[in-house]
């Protein structure tokens, strides 16, 4: 059986973990994981959803028998290994280098387009 305050611990530290990689805040786990969306792999959201649940129950002395503490844990550590695995940096370059290239495409079409407008009215 997993008790609040172990819930509440691991809550924490997923928490943080996403403030400091993915600059996610939230008040609960639900709310950061919410904020966090797609910038996490499915199968992060889908073990993130299972301690939200685990957290819930835990919250209730009764329904905390129904939680499975094994598969808490197993959760709780491939959503800690994945946050620990993102390289805040790397993520910085891609963005950086993703808007960039998506400007460069667009003025490569735009100037296309025009050279097909000159051409098209016969200045070229």
């Amino acid at each position: 059986m997993i008790t609040d305050k172990d819930m509440a611990a691991k809550s924490r530290k997923l928490r943080g973990l996403m403030q400091q990689k993915l600059d996610v805040r939230g008040r609960d786990l639900r709310q950061s994981l919410r904020r966090a969306g797609r910038r996490l792999p499915k199968s992060v959201r889908k073990r993130g959803a299972a301690l939200m649940r685990a957290e819930m129950l835990a919250h209730n002395p009764k329904t905390a028998r129904q939680v499975d503490a094994e598969a808490v844990e197993r959760d709780y550590e491939f959503v800690r290994a994945h946050l620990a695995a993102i390289d805040v940096d790397e993520m910085r370059k891609t963005r950086i280098l993703s808007v960039t290239a998506a400007v460069a495409a667009n003025l490569i079409v735009v100037a296309l387009l025009f050279v097909v407008w000159l051409w098209w009215r016969g200045y070229i």
